[in-house]
């Protein structure tokens, strides 16, 4: 199934398109970006599939505001994006056995996302600055 960003959805629904699948889910390209809460501090990255798989996601600039990692150009070129302050950032949340006060994010590989057309690629930063884990509660 492809969905363009341009489909009828709720405004608190964005579609993506990965230029590259998610490690370990190589079927999947098409995804929902959902909002989860009101405030904007929470989301579903859900495959537009029925069997595919959902991922809960976070705006990294509202809980670590220092986190300002650099993209390659390579993915800025990929993603169409001219300058990579124009991308929108999203790092995939653990949730160990359902405690959600021991929630990680992955601030090693964020999905980075061109929020004109909706392309995506999660992108494995080559730094090593940032944790693949890292509490969201400090």
């Amino acid at each position: 199934m492809t969905l363009s960003p341009a489909a009828t959805l709720p405004a608190s629904v964005v579609v993506l398109r990965l230029t590259d699948p998610l490690p370990g889910f190589p079927r999947y390209r098409d995804y929902a970006l959902v909002a989860a809460d009101t405030d904007g501090l929470l989301f579903w990255l859900q495959s537009v599939a029925p069997d595919g798989p959902r991922f809960l996601a976070v705006p990294p600039a509202v809980y670590f505001p220092d986190y300002a990692p650099a993209l390659p150009r390579t993915v800025c070129a990929e993603l169409d994006l001219a300058d990579p302050a124009d991308a929108q950032l999203y790092c995939l949340l653990t949730v160990p056995r359902g405690d959600v006060g021991a929630a990680t994010a992955n601030l090693r590989a964020p999905v980075v996302v061109n929020p004109v057309s909706g392309r995506a690629r999660q992108v494995v930063l080559a730094d090593g600055a940032h944790p693949i884990r890292r509490p969201l509660r400090r």
